[in-house]
């Protein structure tokens, strides 16, 4: 397998294997080893603790456990990498991307640390709202953006990063009549490429997002855009996502700080006074390690852009998959086993309706699986090879093929980890398979396991009215002639 080591990440499966190194610094592989050895007890020991407790069982066959303590270290983390490498005194907002876990428990939890919101839908605002994320610490992103969206922004005092010289054209004409505290920017695409999962390239030449910096006369548009908007005072690009390397990203801010830079020198002032630089830090989806670090990656960014953090400009990070993803369990009922043109087959509850980017593209996103018992110890003994196969009716709802694993039976407990972002929190609806419940925990101090519920699971009376149950009549007679 070819490795990058710079980029911190494989080239050839999107970071989802083995370890890293960095140019930013070196790996401090004894503190990462602990780090992973803790969140791994907890883990364990959370899903033992949801068997006992009856969270999890022949009634509840499938739960989503979020491990709080874990989502606390990352948002320290966070803060600490940046801290380090910023001027002080300098104006840093770390907004994570609610797309990633859209739970309003967890846009609490990471407000209670430091950590506001980056919305891309009237949806998610309302939840950064409803957790009670302050305007201050709210960025919009969309490139769909309605009036009224626009309009509820600019009255709320929310930061709003325009995508595309039509919505600043939208946004001249509100400007003219709003009195508004919202800080206002332009998305700007860099068109440095594509990392190896092409889907989520956000800064290749055709990419939706941003004006496209190198497209003829682009440039000259952005800074005279700029030149005639004194309201404009922000810059963004968001260049990071899955299998997209650090160097890359790197590249991307600073390609950002550079068009920063010459908006302002041919402003003759520091108008453009913030820089937000997106999220996208991949995420090692093959060990426990968490790999790149916060830390890496904001000494590459000092080493690739000095500039950016000599407290001349505000800074804003838009992380989401990162400060999830490692604190989260999908944990699922073993109902059927057996044997199908000589590959064993564990039937489960977990399948597409959770794991979706899984089982419809496996090769981009694998998960790691762990085997427990029916009474949640983790399962010991040799691997076999086996499907694990979830509920759903078709035959390529599958979260592992051809996987050694510890012989699965019916009653045991297979755990999909690394799953707190982009998992259980977006549920496809696939055979009305209904939403798992949610929980957070955390050690309750005397050897135990504490539960708190996040999402209740979703009620068959709840699908039902969701399918349309009170309308049963709309299309006999509700259009009788």
């Amino acid at each position: 397998m070819r490795r990058d080591t710079r980029d911190g990440e494989d080239t050839d499966r999107g970071g989802h294997d083995g370890q890293v190194g960095e140019s930013g610094g070196p790996v401090d592989h004894d503190r990462q080893g602990e780090e992973s050895g803790a969140r791994v007890a907890r883990r364990e020991g959370a899903v033992r603790a949801a068997v006992e407790q009856g969270l999890l069982g022949p009634g509840s066959p499938l739960v989503a456990l979020l491990d709080v303590t874990g989502i606390r270290e990352a948002a320290a983390e966070l803060r600490a990498a940046f801290d380090a490498v910023t001027a002080s005194g300098t104006p840093v907002l770390h907004a994570f991307a609610v797309k990633a876990t859209p739970l309003v428990p967890v846009l609490r939890l990471l407000r209670e640390e430091g950590v506001g919101a980056e919305v891309a839908s009237p949806g998610e605002l309302a939840l950064a709202r409803a957790a009670g994320v302050p305007a201050a610490m709210t960025v919009l992103d969309s490139p769909a953006k309605t009036p009224a969206e626009l309009r509820e922004a600019l009255a709320l005092g929310i930061a709003v990063n325009a995508d595309n010289g039509q919505e600043l054209d939208r946004l001249d004409r509100l400007m003219r009549s709003a009195a508004t505290r919202s800080p206002i920017g332009l998305r700007a695409n860099p068109q440095i490429g594509a990392g190896s999962i092409e889907a989520l390239s956000t800064a290749t030449a055709t990419s939706k997002f941003g004006v496209a910096l190198r497209d003829e006369g682009a440039r000259e548009w952005v800074v005279r855009a700029y030149l005639d908007r004194p309201w404009l005072t922000r810059l963004h690009a968001h260049t990071g996502s899955q299998g997209v390397p650090l160097s890359l990203m790197a590249r991307g801010v600073a390609q950002t700080y550079a068009l920063a830079e010459e908006i302002n020198r041919r402003a003759g002032r520091r108008q453009v006074d913030t820089i937000d630089i997106g999220g996208g830090l991949p995420v090692n989806f093959a060990s426990d390690a968490t790999t790149p670090t916060y830390a890496q990656y904001a000494r590459l960014l000092r080493e690739t852009v000095p500039g950016l953090f000599d407290g001349r400009y505000g800074l804003v990070t838009e992380f989401g998959r990162s400060l999830l993803a490692k604190h989260g369990t999908v944990v699922a009922r073993v109902e059927y086993t057996k044997v199908s043109g000589g590959r064993r087959v564990a039937v489960t509850h977990a399948g597409v309706q959770v794991a979706t980017r899984t089982v419809y593209a496996p090769q981009n996103w694998p998960l790691r699986l762990a085997v427990h018992d029916g009474e949640g110890r983790l399962k010991q003994g040799p691997a076999v090879l086996q499907d694990v196969a979830g509920p759903a009716c078709f035959a390529g709802d599958l979260l592992a093929e051809g996987r050694e694993l510890p012989l699965l039976e019916p009653g045991d407990h297979v755990a999909a980890l690394d799953t707190g972002a982009y998992y259980f929190a977006h549920h496809y609806a696939y055979n009305s398979l209904a939403r798992p419940g949610v929980y957070g925990f955390r050690p309750d101090g005397a050897g135990g396991v504490r539960f708190a519920v996040v999402r209740p699971p979703q009620r068959i009376e709840e699908l039902v009215a969701e399918a349309g149950g009170a309308h049963v009549e709309a299309l006999t007679s509700g259009l009788a002639p």
